[in-house]
């Protein structure tokens, strides 16, 4: 899929991550449309970039349902929202639940299911969501985070399939640990010891991969993450074991008590 004059909807377009990927695909020539929360938030951007802009908070679901109908001509979707929801699930409310798998799975699968049809009609198109390791690998205090991001990936795989054919290709990327932007970033909080982060741009490039080469999944991590996800998703047991008492495990507490505040 060539993103050089095509129309790009990037959602979760405000934050660091979103707005180096939005960048990236202005320098390649994409007709961009920005969503996110706050017009306030996005307005720089757009005028850097000279992108439209539609707000929508993901956690409405008439508020996804009018994101779809404003972008009808969308080629390229690139389902980059996402909430922070790690912390141990018995502190959550059913609000809080219901907001968090709304944002992370939901949102992105409406999106998908409305903007696909069109894709098919014209017979190409792109469906991008990001997701997170998260969704390869189980983590403690991550419950309802994981919970999204291994719906998301389930999603994405199977519905490339179904999509298989169309002209129309669907990925998945899935980063680790973001540093300088992103929701780890924004906590402040130091990466376990010996635990090396990604950075914003290796996402986006992660991104722009997926779409030009339509690729399945493509994980943006470090090497070694890369192998300990792919061992733990076979042998949960084990990987359980390994990370109880850790210096990730204290660390991802540390992280959840951050987003505290964000749920």
């Amino acid at each position: 899929m060539r993103i050089e004059g095509s129309t790009i909807l990037l959602t979760g377009a405000a934050g660091g991550i979103g707005q180096t990927i939005a960048r990236e695909l202005a320098a390649k020539g994409a007709k961009l449309v920005l969503s996110g929360r706050r017009a306030d938030a996005l307005a720089a951007l757009a005028d850097e970039l000279g992108a439209r802009v539609v707000t929508a908070d993901l956690a409405d679901p008439d508020q996804v349902g009018h994101l779809a109908e404003a972008c009808p001509d969308t080629d390229i979707l690139i389902a980059n929202a996402a909430l922070p929801s790690n912390g141990d699930l018995l502190d959550y409310t059913p609000e809080q639940i219901d907001r968090a798998l709304t944002v992370n799975l939901h949102a992105p699968v409406m999106l998908a299911r409305a903007l696909a049809p069109r894709m098919v009609e014209a017979g190409r198109g792109h469906i991008v969501l990001v997701g997170s390791i998260s969704g390869k690998t189980a983590t403690k205090y991550s419950s309802l985070y994981c919970a999204a991001k291994f719906g998301l990936r389930g999603f994405a795989l199977a519905f490339r399939q179904d999509l298989h054919g169309t002209g129309v290709g669907v990925s998945l990327v899935q980063p680790s640990a973001v540093r300088d932007a992103g929701m780890w970033a924004a906590t402040g909080v130091a990466p376990p010891t010996g635990v090396r982060m990604v950075s914003p741009g290796q996402v986006s490039a992660g991104v722009m991969r997926a779409v030009e080469r339509d690729l399945c999944e493509v994980n943006v991590a470090p090497v070694e993450l890369r192998a300990l996800s792919a061992i733990a998703g076979q042998f949960p047991g084990f990987a359980e074991k390994l990370q109880r008492g850790s210096s990730a495990e204290r660390t991802i507490k540390e992280v959840a008590e951050a987003h505290r505040d964000k749920r």
